[in-house]
């Protein structure tokens, strides 16, 4: 099964106003199988795995979890009665080992199941999978004193026998799995030989060994890399949590800085559960649940602290609640969220806070700008836009001016007075310097001025009242000198009074 490394009790979190939340403590027998399985007791060893690994299958299962383990408890020490009182148990190490894999498929291992990762559904069904087969090598294998370690890859898990000569790989998950890529004899059912089977051996460039202990807690790992493929990340922090105990055996130690040395596809204890808490927490903001998200950065900070991972959590979840807010044109109520942040607030950086001030102080901006529709408020837009001039990007700032002179533009132009729209573009021009946008508005409002007094030129001449409409075009060449529309008017009017 490849590892899928991704966030069930749950905890009232009624000061700040939300329901539940998963549980940040360990179960009482993630210290006690931490104890067991690290004493090595080499008598009962077997037994203590077992043991753990029941408990790594069920914890949390609910109600009868106890009673179910126990009797299958009962049913792993028959299993291992059975083994060691086997009259042809070979006393070899090399050759035991292959026969407890024999013996394993023989007797429980049905049929295999990717995703089949616990020990205890073995024992109902049958499926196994490589983790799951695994680990019960090791009980049975240790149960008649074999040296065996776990192996895991990027996407696999498995077996190594000491042998006493060279180790030698299990693939649990194949019944002739024992040292794989080596030819060997395949009998039918009176011993006779049928021929060969012959298991390829796998090239993995990257393998760690694990001890037992670690093994068992891939069983977690799996569980947790499920849950959250079915977006139960709640159900899954505390897996973590359990197995970093079952690993690490203090709760002090959980919130220790990660161990850089292993593999990545063998997740570090800490950064399993720093993971786990975050990828619960984004699938809040995701599904828009930003305030419970940010009472749950508080909440497990507190306890798993990550000064920079939960900073940048908190902004974009901070950020993704404002946004929401701007898009919406809620902007105050935007404004009033990120002056009401409370404890939240210090954990932001000040340069964090200073970019969340600025998109509000925009979006406020943008609303002032768009909102402009009487005389008096473009002064104030372009007020509060200078307050944050220095502040904005060179073309945002250049932008939203220049917006907001044309707002002020098209609000006169509303008016029907297209000189004075003029007028207050030129003015803006030589304020704030050449602007394309502007000037081709500017020549928009300039044909629609000359239109306008062509028409009113015509209104005259065609009452004939060609005195009037040689006056009235005199006035309009003066406004526009050289203004070809208008002189063809005055030449008109000239000839219509025979001059």
């Amino acid at each position: 099964m490849k590892f899928l490394f991704f966030f069930t009790g749950l905890v009232l979190l009624s000061s700040l106003g939300f329901s539940q939340f998963p549980s940040l403590d360990a179960s009482p027998g993630a210290y006690e199988y931490h104890r067991l399985v690290n004493a090595q007791d080499a008598r009962n060893y077997w037994r203590d795995i077992a043991a753990a690994a029941l408990w790594a299958s069920s914890l949390n299962a609910g109600p009868g979890a106890e009673e179910k383990a126990a009797a299958l408890m009962n049913r792993i020490a028959g299993a291992v009665e059975e083994l060691s009182a086997m009259p042809d148990l070979p006393r070899q190490s090399r050759e035991r080992a292959e026969y407890v894999l024999t013996f394993l498929h023989r007797r429980f291992l049905k049929s295999y199941s990717e995703y089949q990762t616990r020990v205890d559904e073995i024992f109902v069904s049958g499926r196994y999978n490589c983790v799951s087969s695994a680990v019960l090598y090791m009980v049975l294998g240790f149960s008649v004193d074999l040296d065996i370690s776990g192996v895991v890859t990027k996407d696999h898990a498995f077996v190594t026998v000491n042998t006493g000569s060279a180790p030698v790989d299990v693939e649990t998950t194949n019944p002739y799995g024992f040292d794989p890529g080596n030819r060997r004899e395949f009998h039918d059912n009176f011993g006779k030989t049928t021929g060969f089977v012959y298991v390829p051996a796998r090239n993995y460039r990257d393998r760690v060994t694990i001890n037992a202990p670690e093994m068992v807690s891939l069983i977690l790992s799996n569980r947790i890399a499920i849950l959250e493929r079915g977006s139960r990340y709640a159900d899954a922090v505390p897996l973590a949590i359990n197995r970093a105990v079952l690993l690490r055996g203090t709760a002090d130690s959980l919130a220790a800085e990660a161990d850089q040395g292993r593999a990545e596809f063998f997740e570090d204890p800490h950064r399993d559960i720093m993971n786990r808490l975050f990828n619960f927490g984004s699938n809040l903001v995701k599904t828009g649940k930003e305030d419970q998200a940010l009472a749950w950065a508080l909440y497990a900070g507190a306890r798993f602290p990550s000064r920079e991972r939960w900073q940048e959590f908190i902004y974009a979840a901070v950020n993704n609640k404002l946004v929401k807010l701007i898009r919406s044109k809620k902007t105050a109520d935007a404004r009033t969220a990120l002056n009401t942040l409370g404890p939240v607030k210090e954990k932001l950086s000040p340069g964090q806070y200073q970019a969340l001030d600025l998109m509000v102080l925009e979006a406020e901006g943008a609303e002032m700008i768009n909102g402009i529709k009487n005389p008096g408020d473009v002064e104030a837009a372009l007020a509060f836009l200078s307050r944050l001039w220095e502040q904005l990007p060179e073309q945002r700032r250049e932008e939203m001016r220049t917006t907001a002179v044309l707002k002020e533009a098209e609000r006169i132009g509303r008016s029907g007075d297209w000189a004075r729209g003029m007028d207050w573009l030129k003015g803006a021009i030589e304020k704030y310097g050449p602007n394309t946008r502007l000037e081709s508005v500017r020549r928009t409002f300039r044909q629609n001025r000359v239109g306008e007094l062509h028409n009113q030129f015509a209104s005259l001449f065609n009452k004939r009242d060609y005195r009037a409409a040689r006056e009235f075009i005199q006035q309009a060449l003066a406004e526009f000198p050289g203004e070809s529309r208008l002189m063809q008017d005055l030449t008109l009017v000239e000839r219509a009074l025979g001059q």
